[in-house]
């Protein structure tokens, strides 16, 4: 309590500390803090790594220099001629190169790891040498293996970096991976689903899958829909709306009288799949926990589920990548058993693109529905012609709906924006066509592509738009950051449920007090050990070796960058907070609290470290996304000089008033 203590002593309700707690009450973009937690200025926490992010360039210069003097004697026992070939290859001969390929070789044979005889022999490219691997191996971080302990057995065996009760060492070049009988079966996996298998990854590499089906399909709806266009909307550049396409262009052709059939059916009615063929959801009063790209991973929706989300989906995924057996691509669509409402967004610009991806899900994988990302902002995404420039090109669209529709035995969704340009709304005139294109929900995010956070979700808007969307369900997103703010959205709109994103991200228990009705005023000690729980399903997720454990790191900060604005309840004058308020200075009621609430990444760092161990030399941090919706920032540094003004102000006048009387 020692930090709690000093904040204390600093803050002692002095003029200035009253005079901003007043002008926050006053200004409807602060968040209302009690006066006794508000600093006049931003402390840093003392931590015990106060240089962790100061490392100065030739600090990593040679830290890397050191590295490699430690993979050296591993390096000679490993595949010399392999090396030279990679270094030598192409036209990128620079040290980064160099320094990722020894760091590869420098990592221990996975087969070796496991403590069983390598399938490769001699022909493998990974290090064999155990001893001079554990010799140079980092420290463990714990004594505890959190999949040792739930499964009985740890695949990583000596690269673990909690094996200490898991490794049995018999000489310097021979350990025995223990297993515990008790605990062990062989039947009992880790229960993640939807995991790419090498064979079809080596199909997709090698172009071999076949897409036959999927190329039928989209030949046939092509065909349709240039004949008989379902829409007569137009996306006009300029102005940003939709606008009536010409008469000329909106009149259907007339049917030629000998149609081709196949049997009874005609090629039209051969594409239309029967109503009790899909998969049927209740969409009605359903928590949507939003698909967020690098914060939505696996570990970080299962905490969600834990607390009460009902539907799930995965991270955004690109369906050229998926299509060229993209590995890393591919991860993003796994499922953990928890997930019993599961699906899977998509992002793409083509029809073509759009459908072999789906063939490819429908067939290999386990989904309940497909989600069309038609809301993405990015300007990386949007050139491509996917994302938010799908709301621009209708006839695709259209065309990548229907074409999913008729491949697919699952739901078909979408997430679109209310428009293009800033203050210029076109989705209520879309989601009315959308309808009749057969898909089964649809989700509005209240705010254009060039808003982007900077304003508040317009939901008066969502609310005509579900007006429009019936009787397919639409859901809401944006801003949503209490049970006030859900049951205010769903009583005084025709909506059918709310996606949560954000809100979630700075409280995953926003679930569980949506459901129980109640503002949840959760200790710092309770969010820190959700915060291991997430560090345990990530060594679970993605390993416990050293890559893993940096792994789970990244995408612990990464939320750490969003969690630290969420202001506990007990600390709040005014409940509930609001998502597009800046909170002042303030420190918590308890050492860790106040290590929460910094919005440093150092401190964000020392979190990680109380959970994952230290961190390697040289290790700094960026947070990826900086999303945010409070007030712009130059009324923001308005606010801060003024106080830095009424404080000099304040000194002179005392000195004024004992010096110059």
């Amino acid at each position: 309590m020692e930090l709690y203590k000093n904040l204390s002593k600093l803050n002692e309700l002095s003029e200035i500390v009253v005079e901003k707690a007043n002008l926050c009450r006053s200004d409807n973009f602060s968040a209302k803090i009690k006066p006794e937690y508000i600093l006049i200025e931003q402390v840093v926490t003392s931590i015990d790594h106060e240089n962790l992010n100061k490392n100065s360039e030739n600090q990593v210069q040679n830290n890397e220099e050191d590295l490699n003097k430690n993979n050296k004697k591993m390096l000679e026992h490993s595949s010399e001629d392999h090396v030279n070939k990679k270094f030598k290859r192409g036209e990128n001969k620079k040290n980064e190169r160099k320094q990722f390929v020894k760091i590869r070789e420098a990592r221990l044979c996975p087969f070796i790891a496991k403590c069983i005889e390598c399938e490769y022999g001699s022909n493998c490219t990974y290090n064999h040498d155990v001893k001079a691997y554990m010799e140079n191996k980092q420290k463990d971080v714990s004594d505890i293996c959190y999949v040792f302990e739930k499964y009985g057995k740890c695949p990583f065996g000596i690269s673990c970096r909690f094996s200490s009760k898991h490794l049995e060492k018999i000489d310097d070049q021979n350990y025995r991976n223990l297993i515990n009988q008790d605990i062990y079966s062989n039947d009992k996996t880790v229960p993640i689903y939807n995991v790419l298998n090498s064979d079809l990854r080596t199909k997709l590499w090698k172009k071999k899958y076949d897409f036959k089906f999927s190329d039928k399909i989209i030949s046939k709806v092509n065909e349709l829909v240039n004949k008989n266009p379902n829409t007569a909307l137009k996306y006009h550049r300029f102005k940003g709306t939709l606008v009536n396409r010409n008469d000329e262009e909106n009149k259907p052709e007339e049917k030629t009288k000998n149609e081709p059939r196949l049997g009874s059916i005609t090629d039209e009615e051969l594409i239309k799949m029967r109503t009790a063929e899909k998969k049927v959801i209740d969409w009605k009063n359903k928590l949507y926990l939003a698909p967020l790209t690098t914060v939505g991973n696996l570990p970080f929706r299962r905490i969600c589920k834990e607390y009460g989300a009902d539907i799930t989906c995965s991270e955004m995924a690109m369906c050229t990548n998926l299509l060229a057996g993209q590995a890393s691509e591919w991860a993003l669509i796994k499922r953990h058993e928890s997930e019993d409402l599961f699906g899977v967004q998509l992002a793409g610009a083509y029809p073509n693109t759009m459908t072999k991806a789906c063939q490819l899900i429908k067939e290999n994988f386990k989904v309940d529905f497909v989600d069309i990302n038609s809301g993405c902002p990015i300007d990386l995404i949007f050139n491509k012609g996917a994302g938010c420039a799908l709301m621009t090109r209708i006839d695709y669209f259209q065309k990548i709906i229907k074409s999913l529709n008729t491949l697919l035995d699952v739901p078909v969704t979408a997430k679109i924006r209310t428009g293009i340009k800033e203050d210029v709304f076109i989705a209520n005139e879309l989601v009315a066509e959308m309808k009749t294109w057969g898909v089964s929900m649809i989700t509005l995010h209240g705010r254009t592509r060039q808003q982007r956070y900077s304003k508040l979700a317009d939901w008066q808007y969502i609310n005509d738009c579900a007006k429009s969307c019936d009787p397919v369900p639409l859901f809401g997103c944006g801003d949503i950051l209490s049970y006030h703010d859900y049951n205010q959205h769903m009583q005084n709109s025709n909506i059918s449920g709310c996606m949560i994103a954000r809100g979630a991200l700075y409280k995953p228990w926003l679930f569980t007090e949506i459901k129980e009705q109640r503002d949840w005023d959760i200790s710092a000690w309770e969010r820190f050990e959700m915060l291991k729980k997430f560090t345990n399903y990530g060594l679970e997720h993605w390993g416990s070796d050293s890559q893993g454990v940096e792994t789970t790191r990244r995408f612990l900060l990464e939320w750490l960058s969003f969690l630290y604005r969420y202001i506990p309840i007990g600390i709040l004058e005014q409940v509930p907070q609001h998502i597009n308020q800046r909170p002042p200075f303030y420190f918590g009621r308890n050492d860790l609290e106040s290590l929460m609430a910094s919005p440093k990444s150092s401190d964000w760092i020392k979190i990680s470290e109380m959970l994952l161990g230290p961190v390697p030399e040289g290790f700094q941090f960026t947070p990826k996304h900086k999303a945010n919706a409070y007030l712009k920032p130059i009324f923001d540094f308005l606010i801060g000089i003024s106080f830095v003004l009424w404080s000099k102000l304040k000194t002179f006048w005392n000195w004024s008033e004992k010096h110059l009387t």
